[in-house]
């Protein structure tokens, strides 16, 4: 019999995830911030790292194939528990990595860690279904989702910290998440079962949290079903963003070094201030779409209509291509980051939005595998690029990332241009 009293459990479960994406972006991002000084410790090219960072990518588009189905069938809690398990453990790998076989140690763990970490969104997105109704799920994703900035944020100082500029000490910050997730493991057990198997939570927020959810079975969706859906492509185009994201994360502290020469000591502040630019827009565009939604705006116009401000506000990100002032350039990287964290609260919401429940890990894999496919073939071209031309391979990259939110709201528009959500069955609800 539960409490008829107020209670706010839902919070917990999306602190348990804001941890998860911090420990996650934390342990991703090192080797973004140490790249520099790898790159003069192990003598690689601009190719080398990509082909490191492509390694990272391929593992992270088989794993969301997998892993968002896997999560699907096995459920959220022992799902997201193997998916960090092995990111853990793949990220302590890398302190195991020698000189003598650096590029491709790099490549083993980083493809190890990319399969661990194609779970977390995942499995993220899931929870957010399970324990928040769908006006506010964009605000909650917009939470969890900023600390991917708490993470790269984090990332930096750490090293700045505890790495010497020879590079002394480059192991120990990769040993520091095996700690964080045994910690973060011990919660989620504890704490985490489903809305409708937990003793704590209270009559009152039981019927919050589905009071515009829909009753849906357990029966599995075949895959053919779910990947036949328009909806399901709309999303997947969408996250052709991603590739910028990755711009950002994996070749942020590279092109502060080549262009106004920022050393592993400098490099915290300028990733501050983007990273936490990047917080506020997380958190504003899931806030900015569920008032639309409470205003009486459909999902479709919400939706939409907010990641048309976020395309716009990409737009000057443009002319980083152009300045030759750090401080300009990392103030429109700023804006273009709380941009893009602003369209992926939105984007990553549209699913749970439209998809029933027991789908929703399995379309947020087959979105994030398109993702990283445009990530890979961004990393070629640029490793390529800043081999062949210097620095000038940074003038197309940013150009192109600016002008790319506009285009993709185009697409996505054209393959949905009334997104309305589906029941258990896959069927439209007649709204």
């Amino acid at each position: 019999m539960r409490s008829a009293l107020s209670s706010n459990y839902r919070f917990r479960i999306l602190a348990l995830l804001f941890f998860a994406t911090t420990i996650n972006y934390f342990d991703r991002s090192l080797i973004a911030v140490l790249a520099p000084t790898f790159e003069k410790m192990f003598n690689w090219s601009n190719t080398d790292y990509a082909h490191i960072m492509i390694a990272f990518k391929v593992a992270y588009g088989l794993g969301l194939i997998t892993m968002g189905r896997l999560i699907d069938q096995l459920g959220t809690k022992k799902g997201y528990t193997a998916a960090i398990g092995i990111w853990s453990l793949s990220g302590m790998a890398h302190a195991l990595v020698q000189p003598s076989f650096s590029v491709i140690g790099f490549a083993m763990a980083r493809f190890g860690l990319g399969f661990g970490e194609s779970g977390h969104f995942p499995a993220a997105n899931k929870t957010v279904a399970e324990w928040f109704p769908k006006k506010d799920r964009a605000f909650a994703t917009g939470i969890f989702n900023a600390a991917t900035s708490i993470g790269a944020i984090a990332a930096p100082f750490v090293v700045a910290t505890i790495v010497h500029d020879d590079g002394t000490n480059w192991r120990i910050p990769f040993l520091i998440t095996g700690f964080l997730s045994a910690i973060w493991l011990y919660f989620w057990w504890k704490w985490y079962k489903k809305p409708q198997d937990h003793e704590a939570i209270t009559t009152q927020e039981f019927d919050y949290i589905h009071s515009d959810s829909v009753a849906e079975t357990d029966a599995p969706l075949a895959w053919r079903k779910v990947i036949a859906k328009r909806e399901t492509w709309a999303f997947a185009t969408a996250k052709i963003t991603d590739a910028v994201w990755y711009f950002f994360l994996f070749w942020g502290a590279k092109y502060l070094a080549d262009k106004f020469g920022v050393d592993i000591k400098g490099i915290a502040l300028p990733f501050f201030i983007y990273y936490a630019m990047a917080d506020v827009g997380s958190i504003m565009g899931g806030y900015l779409s569920g008032r639309f939604i409470r205003g009486g705006w459909s999902i479709n116009k919400a939706r939409k209509i907010t990641l048309l401000i976020c395309a716009l506000a990409t737009l000057p990100l443009s002319y980083v291509a152009f300045t030759d002032n750090q401080w300009i350039a990392i103030s429109l990287i700023g804006l273009a980051a709380a941009a893009h964290q602003a369209w992926s609260a939105n984007i990553l919401t549209l699913v749970s939005d439209i998809f029933p429940k027991k789908a929703t890990a399995s379309v947020t894999g087959i979105g994030g595998m398109v993702g990283v496919v445009a990530g890979i073939i961004a990393d070629f071209s640029l490793g390529e690029m800043l081999d062949s031309a210097g620095n000038e391979g940074y003038f197309w990259a940013f150009l192109v990332a600016g002008m790319l939110y506009i285009v993709i709201l185009g697409l996505v528009h054209l393959i949905t241009p009334d997104m309305a959500p589906l029941d258990e069955n896959l069927k439209r609800i007649p709204q």
